[in-house]
């Protein structure tokens, strides 16, 4: 019964920024999982950053230090704000969120796409 919708992809030069939006339609901020996962060409789905149901996130290692997640109950959003951006970042990026697990709810993904 949870829509999610993600926005705030594009294209961005490496070493740039970008902010991704996802929006549920209820609130999730008592969910097990709200996460973002990611897929390049050719690779596996990769999970990116997620917060637990107290708030608390985890990183991949492959982005900690440059990608931050956060939330904005006003919204119901979840932003993930990216910096320094590689061009092995490029991907489609999906939200997640679940009451136990991730899974229950799926975005439909926003492109991130970085090259020069």
């Amino acid at each position: 019964q949870v829509q999610l919708e993600e926005s705030g992809g594009g294209s961005v030069q490496p070493g740039g920024s970008l902010g991704l939006s996802c929006r549920a339609s209820a609130d999730v901020s008592d969910f097990a999982c709200r996460a973002w996962f990611r897929q390049a060409p050719g690779k596996e789905l990769e999970a990116v950053p997620q917060l637990d149901r107290n708030g608390n996130p985890t990183y991949a290692d492959s982005v900690r230090g440059r990608f931050s997640i956060a939330k904005d109950v006003v919204r119901n959003t979840l932003v993930l704000e990216m910096s320094s951006l590689k061009p092995e970042d490029t991907a489609m990026y999906y939200c997640t969120a679940g009451r136990a697990r991730c899974g229950d709810y799926w975005g439909q993904g926003t492109q991130v796409t970085v090259s020069s």
